[in-house]
């Protein structure tokens, strides 16, 4: 099953961490049978994804496979790092130009001084939900006094869900944490705990529920967590010095590419299955639900694509800071930027 398939691949990652691994669609980008338009040599780009090729980055192959990159005179690598918290790293010491990562993980990184900055936001608001089974019989957060919470090793997850169920009007000492890695689904479907958070609303949910399970999620927006950006595209301070033009380029294609996707989901998507990884087969039906529900989470309404605003960033900040998860102060236009 694809969720074994990623429990393999996160406790492989300590001993594959820093290795890029090259996703078998980008050795050799397709232009679409288009020629760049750009004056003079074609740049080149290596970007990081957040994970194996799936639904999310639908956009990216789509505007690679149509030819908007290489008509902006752009020659893109896409990669996938061999763990997610190696990208920003990655970028920071300028070993790729840009990295899909977490709005959240980025503003903890530029609290310990790492060089990161946002250009983009991708995915508008959480993925990440606290899971319950619905025959649970909880309605809404604070009914979880006295349960067992699993989540994966992360105390950010816990920050969040402690303010569920605080705004709740629960209390949050009632819970009990299980460290239960990324062995999230196993351990909900075995009952192991009564509920899970660090699961994505777009992949979790729906291998959960295909498993038969039927889940209630609760979104941490709802509950005293601020509405931040899932996924954003980011950049080290001086590679934005450096290659500002061709980030430029590469966020307008693909905001072409995003556009393909909303008109044309099932063409879109089958371009991303035809190049996705052979080491990490996707369900296409999972996928396709997948996608689904990404669509209208990364819809900036009459704002560009990849539009951020510093009420969300420096909402995100301060949150961090009450809960715990960061203790240097810095401002919001520190850590992100509108091209």
């Amino acid at each position: 099953m694809l969720y074994r398939q990623r429990l393999q691949r996160l406790f492989a990652v300590g001993i594959a961490a820093m290795l890029l691994l090259t996703a078998a669609a980008c050795s050799s980008p397709s232009s679409g049978g288009k020629e760049p338009t750009a004056e003079g040599k074609t740049e080149e780009l290596t970007v990081l994804l957040d994970w194996y090729p799936n639904a999310v980055h639908t956009f990216l192959y789509a505007a690679e496979q149509q030819g908007y990159f290489a008509e902006a005179g752009l020659k893109v690598k896409l990669q996938t790092p061999a763990d997610t918290s190696d990208a920003l790293k990655l970028v920071a010491t300028g070993k790729a130009d840009l990295a899909l990562s977490y709005q959240m993980q980025v503003a903890v990184s530029r609290s310990e001084d790492i060089p990161v900055v946002s250009v983009a936001a991708i995915v508008r608001h959480p993925l990440n939900q606290l899971f319950v089974p619905a025959a649970s019989g909880v309605k809404t957060p604070k009914d979880l006094a006295g349960r067992k919470i699993g989540y994966p090793s992360l105390p950010l997850d816990e920050a969040m869900v402690n303010t569920m169920v605080e705004a709740d009007g629960g209390d949050p000492a009632s819970l009990g944490y299980v460290d239960i890695g990324w062995d999230l689904i196993p351990a909900l479907a075995t009952k192991k705990v009564d509920a899970i958070i660090g699961g994505y609303i777009n992949h979790e949910k729906l291998l959960i529920e295909k498993e038969g399970i039927e889940l209630v999620s609760f979104n941490p927006a709802d509950y005293g967590v601020p509405d931040y950006y899932e996924l954003v595209l980011t950049a080290s301070e001086k590679g934005l010095e450096r290659k500002s033009g061709a980030i430029k380029k590469f966020i307008a294609a693909a905001a072409k590419g995003q556009a393909y996707t909303v008109s044309h989901p099932d063409e879109a998507l089958g371009l991303l299955l035809d190049q996705q990884s052979k080491d990490f087969p996707l369900d296409p039906d999972i996928e396709k639900q997948s996608l689904a529900v990404l669509l209208p989470l990364m819809d900036a309404g009459s704002e560009p694509f990849g539009s951020q605003s510093e009420q969300s960033w420096n909402s995100v900040i301060d949150w961090l800071k009450e809960r715990g998860q960061i203790r240097k102060s810095y401002e919001a236009k520190d850590v992100f930027r509108n091209l």
